[in-house]
């Protein structure tokens, strides 16, 4: 295959979003991407292998051979006649070429699709060329990558076309259960039967800016609806929003984003011989008593540290993955990969806000069902892949709300509470801030339960226990003092394994500070519990919990 991207001929090339004229070779150099107005047009397979794949480490697969013309078909000229005339202008075989390669170094199978031939459509050579390029990721045991542009099932192979929707799914199928990463990526356009299988299975999928994507394509479905649909619809922004997109990703920026993800297979990376102690306390009686009112300001102190800002400190990179893939997503509650100690890990966390504005969009920290579910598909991701989960909790509780309740909201933190229960890779939580009731427990279910000195975890908040029980909202630090909220009296009934001393004044005031005692009680726990051996592991996490 050649060994760099064809270039463009025409000097001058006019866009198709805003139609403005751009400089031929700078419009390669960008990529293909309008400098004006961020469009992203259509690239060939080839181009797509050349820009995601290491320089000269692509080796072609050769595609599988496959009947011409199943079903004999004729419309206005014979199906043959219209595999010819695409090979001829494509110089492929099919709509989707398969390479091995490396990918910042990072040994890979990809699947390609070239929306030139015919549109992209999934007849049997097409998914017999996706399904061989998962068994070979499956045979070598490297990640998949598939990169997809199509308008659908190709109608002249009729059922046989059908067909290769269920069984490129069941390729990949075979790919999670061996523990093999797929990474997807959704170009435009993506639609129909590539979009109603192997298209949307990734463990991380990925979109390009402004990619339509969708099963139905717009026109069909605002004649079968009788009304116009709104811009935006089907977009890649869109569906990020409606939690079916990890992320929209530039395309300068996808090939680095690709590697982040690759990344967590990889081994880990070098730590220091001797993990330095982290200085925690297990013993109640090392603790002063605390005021409760003092108890209650320090946890939910606004400059407190949030989950972003300990990961900017802790995480060697962290790169968020969004949405339940059922319909939403949630900013309070967030979630993805990242190295800590140079071991990759699923994070996750709340993420109250730093000014009203933030807040609001975040719902201060309070998750809605989309939330609790997005982080139980990441912690299967962890589980597939075989990484660690760590989370960080400070949330007033799951959002008790209209949506929330229509949502599931009961039912999305029982399933949690489940899963956390049985999961096979190690879990450490940390509550760095509030814990609130289910909502709380629902990301606290570990192996290793830590606690920052002035956090609080409780089973509501002293308010609302104040309101019910003392008929005074007024009464919430006597409620706090009974509830006993903070971090000696959690030490002492064992519901922290360990608490994390806080620098001088809090973790509000030193935030670096509270973040180096974060990394380091990190490394320690996660250095313990990873020792241990899954099935003893997941039974000491049981017993932890039963003892109750």
């Amino acid at each position: 295959m050649e060994t760099s991207i064809p270039t463009i001929e025409a000097e001058w090339v006019a866009c198709d979003g805003c139609r403005s004229l751009i400089y031929g070779p700078r419009f390669d150099r960008d990529l293909r991407v309008c400098s004006g107005c961020g469009r992203h047009h259509r690239l060939t397979a080839q181009h797509r292998i050349e820009q995601l794949l290491d320089t000269g480490s692509a080796v072609r697969l050769e595609p599988p051979a496959v009947p011409h013309d199943p079903l004999a078909f004729v419309d206005s000229q014979p199906y043959p006649q219209r595999l010819d005339r695409a090979r001829a202008e494509t110089g492929l075989t099919d709509a989707v070429v398969c390479v091995t390669g490396t990918l910042l170094g990072h040994p890979v199978v990809a699947a390609v699709m070239d929306f030139r031939f015919l549109g992209g459509s999934l007849g049997v050579a097409a998914g017999e060329a996706i399904t061989a390029a998962a068994e070979e990721a499956l045979r070598l045991r490297q990640p998949l990558i598939i990169v997809t542009a199509s308008g659908g099932a190709r109608m002249q192979e009729g059922a046989l076309s059908l067909m290769q929707m269920a069984k490129t799914s069941q390729a990949l199928g075979e790919l999670d259960r061996a523990g093999v990463m797929t990474v997807c990526v959704l170009t435009d356009p993506t639609y129909g039967g590539v979009a109603a299988s192997f298209a949307t299975l990734g463990d991380v999928v990925l979109a390009e800016p402004g990619a339509r994507i969708g099963f139905a394509g717009r026109r069909v479905i605002e004649q079968t609806i009788g009304r116009e649909l709104p811009d935006r619809f089907q977009t890649a922004e869109f569906l990020q929003e409606h939690g079916l997109v990890d992320a929209v990703v530039s395309r300068a920026a996808l090939r680095p984003t690709i590697g982040t993800v690759l990344d967590a297979q990889g081994p880990p990376a070098a730590r220091p011989v001797a993990v330095p102690s982290a200085g925690l306390i297990r013993d109640p009686e090392q603790l002063a008593p605390a005021d409760p009112g003092e108890i209650i300001h320090g946890a939910r102190h606004p400059d407190r540290p949030a989950m972003l800002d300990y990961l900017a400190h802790l995480s060697d990179g962290f790169l968020e993955l969004k949405g339940d893939r059922i319909g939403g997503d949630c900013p309070a509650l967030i979630g993805g990969l990242a190295r800590i100690d140079g071991r990759a890990v699923v994070v996750l966390g709340f993420q109250k806000g730093r000014d009203t504005a933030e807040r609001l969009r975040r719902n201060f920290a309070m998750a809605l069902p989309h939330g609790y579910r997005k982080a139980a598909r990441l912690m299967r991701l962890a589980a597939k892949l075989g990484l660690p989960v760590v989370t960080l909790v400070d949330t007033p509780g799951a959002h008790p709300g209209i949506e929330a309740e229509e949502n599931g909201q009961a039912w999305a933190i029982a399933e949690n509470l489940r899963l956390m229960a049985g999961l096979p890779v190690p879990i450490v939580a940390v509550v760095t801030g509030e814990g609130g009731s289910g909502g709380a427990l629902a990301l606290a279910v570990a192996d290793r339960v830590l606690a920052f000195s002035g956090a609080m975890y409780s089973v509501i908040s002293p308010e609302g226990c104040a309101a019910i029980l003392w008929k005074d909202p007024a009464a919430a630090h006597r409620a706090a003092a009974a509830l006993q909220i903070g971090a000696r009296d959690l030490l002492r009934h064992g519901i922290v394994d360990a608490v994390i001393p806080e620098p001088p004044g809090g973790a509000h005031a030193d935030p670096a500070g509270a973040a180096d005692r974060l990394r380091t009680a990190l490394a320690e726990a996660l250095r313990d519990v990873v020792a241990i051996a899954p099935h003893d592991r997941t039974a000491q996490r049981r017993r932890r919990f039963r003892k109750y």
